[in-house]
């Protein structure tokens, strides 16, 4: 079996060279690029085909988010996985926006970081325990009534906000689905009022209950 190809792209050194041990240490890895910042990583991610990416969030010239974003319609096969410190909303909404699999927290245990870039590389999809209990959490102490166990929403509309809470956008979704815009619009409108939803972030809440962000 082919070794998972991983490009690490942090600005730090110390970092890199932590990343790099870590991962020398699995036999299913290789490291075969490293870049100090966004724009060398796609120039890299052009040239080297990695399988998977680690995006540091925060990097100079062009950010980790920016980069995914360019980097997803330039190579569309690799699978970049966002590194950060940070664990709030915002971060992580930007990070599914960009076109991220993964999102993992520096601070993390070595075996947490190994289990998300086979995740990803995968095709599946990963985010941080710390972040995804925390948000858990939140949409428990936050929860309506309208948010009971017993409602229920269709197959369609699951597949729609499943969608919606890795970051694709409406337009995205109904290419993928062969639906309209607007089709889409009417099944996320449907589900949101069915679970007494507000925003893009209820929706993310909502999936890491379902368990819809683990999937690997």
């Amino acid at each position: 079996m082919d070794k998972i190809r991983v490009l690490i792209a942090e600005d730090h050194a110390t970092v890199r060279e932590g990343l790099k041990l870590i991962l020398a240490a699995q036999s299913d890895m290789e490291v075969v690029g490293e870049a100090e910042d966004g724009r060398a990583a796609i120039e890299l991610a052009k040239k080297l085909n990695p399988h998977v990416v680690l995006m540091d969030v925060s990097m100079p010239r062009l950010n980790g988010l920016k980069a995914t974003t360019i980097l997803k319609e330039c190579c569309a096969d690799a699978h970049v996985l966002a590194v950060t410190r940070h664990k709030d909303d915002g971060y992580l909404q930007q990070v599914l926006r960009a076109g991220a699999s993964g999102y993992i927290l520096k601070q993390s245990p070595p075996a947490e970081l190994i289990h998300a870039i086979r995740a990803v590389a995968n095709g599946g999809k990963y985010l941080d325990p710390a972040v995804a209990g925390r948000i858990m959490g939140e949409y428990s102490a936050n929860r309506s009534p309208h948010r009971a166990s017993g409602v229920e929403i269709s197959d369609r509309e699951v597949e729609v906000l499943r969608l919606v809470a890795w970051g694709h956008s409406n337009k995205e979704i109904a290419a993928r689905l062969d639906l309209s815009v607007k089709t889409i619009e009417v099944h996320k409108a449907n589900a949101m009022k069915k679970l007494g939803m507000a925003s893009r972030i209820d929706i993310v809440r909502y999936a890491v209950l379902q368990g819809w962000l683990q999937d690997a």
